[in-house]
């Protein structure tokens, strides 16, 4: 008897081996507008694949420490990144992303906020918004696609640059959301899932479509992936139909059409 239960006791102890075997360990770097959805979606996958998933967040650009493609050239391990498209093309094109791995999981579009309790501004269209933006006092918007869009391209394309440009700034790697909710700026710019989070602010809405700027976020399996199945996994997760509600909860628009209207630039 001794003997047929330690023999089901090893039986079991190989089966949970095996299971724990085929389990894999993913890094992923994850950039902000995709990671409110990322961060409801992980857990139920990680319970379902019984992949770990270990993460690093950062900025898709810039100088920063943080953003993405700065941690790869430092040689952090990653697997999977998930950033705006047009950086990870630029990833694809240095040899830092595996080509053909590229997937489009979401759009997203840039909004204003201003700090809770303040007068909501009228940017219901092009010419109340651009008096909005005459009339506040400061302005922030990120360093990342959406700033990158706003600072060198919408101000210019509303005919204000020289007006407001003195009285607007650049937040590296810190949501420009928590800059508005301490008051350091009066209307602050950034992807709407960014900002949806964040507690003491006011999301007045996407900016007009006939300035917005539609910023497709993507995933891609990099060329040092220690887990490429592991990876593969994810996304084709992260890009399913089952993910779709969460990734639509937190501001972005999910569907198979999601790079139709970006993939000519992504103007609106």
């Amino acid at each position: 008897m001794g003997i047929e239960i330690r023999g089901r006791a090893l039986a079991a102890a190989v089966v949970l081996l095996a299971g724990q075997a085929a389990a894999g360990e993913i890094h992923v770097m994850i950039s902000g507008a995709f990671s409110e959805a990322y961060k409801a979606l992980v857990p139920a996958y990680e319970r379902h694949a019984g992949d770990r998933i270990l993460s690093a967040y950062g900025p898709s650009m810039g100088e920063t420490w943080e953003a993405l493609p700065n941690r790869l050239m430092r040689g952090e391990p990653a697997d999977v990144v998930i950033l705006a498209r047009t950086a990870l093309d630029g990833l694809v094109k240095q040899g830092k992303v595996a080509p053909g791995t590229e997937v489009d999981l979401a759009r997203s579009r840039i909004a204003v906020a201003v700090k809770a309790g303040a007068k909501i501004p009228d940017i219901s269209s092009v010419e109340s918004f651009k008096r909005a933006l005459l009339e506040a006092r400061s302005i922030a918007y990120s360093d990342s696609a959406s700033g990158v869009y706003i600072s060198k391209e919408m101000f210019r394309r509303l005919g204000i640059e020289a007006e407001v440009a003195p009285k607007s700034k650049m937040i590296p790697a810190t949501p420009v959301g928590l800059i508005v909710a301490r008051g350091d700026a009066e209307i602050g710019f950034q992807q709407l899932s960014e900002l949806l989070p964040v507690a003491g602010i006011q999301v007045v809405g996407p900016i007009p479509d006939e300035v917005q700027k539609i910023t497709v976020f993507s995933a891609g399996i990099t060329m040092a992936a220690t887990a490429p199945a592991a990876a593969r996994r994810l996304i084709e997760y992260l890009r399913s139909e089952k993910a779709w509600p969460t990734i639509r909860r937190t501001g972005l628009e999910a569907g198979a059409g999601a790079r139709s209207e970006a993939a000519a630039g992504g103007n609106r």
